[in-house]
């Protein structure tokens, strides 16, 4: 049985977790870490941010520039 929960660490180095019942027998129990959830949300945050960035703005014209320059050759 896999069971996935999200869990709240609260900025800890400490998760203490409670084990459904069909899994208190068990002699082991396999653990995995996963920050994509933060890594992700940061990654969100950054895109919302960039539209304000001139730097990224200007990147984004001259991209859109390029592609007119090869749009119109085709």
């Amino acid at each position: 049985m896999i069971v996935k929960q999200i869990y709240n660490t609260g900025n800890k180095k400490h998760l203490m977790i409670n084990l459904p019942d069909n899994f208190q027998k068990k002699r082991q129990v396999l653990v995995v870490l996963d920050d994509s959830i933060d890594t992700k949300t940061e990654k969100l945050e950054l895109m919302k941010s960039a539209k304000s960035d001139p730097l990224f703005q200007a990147d984004i014209e001259a991209i859109a520039s390029d592609f007119h320059t090869i749009d119109l050759d085709a």
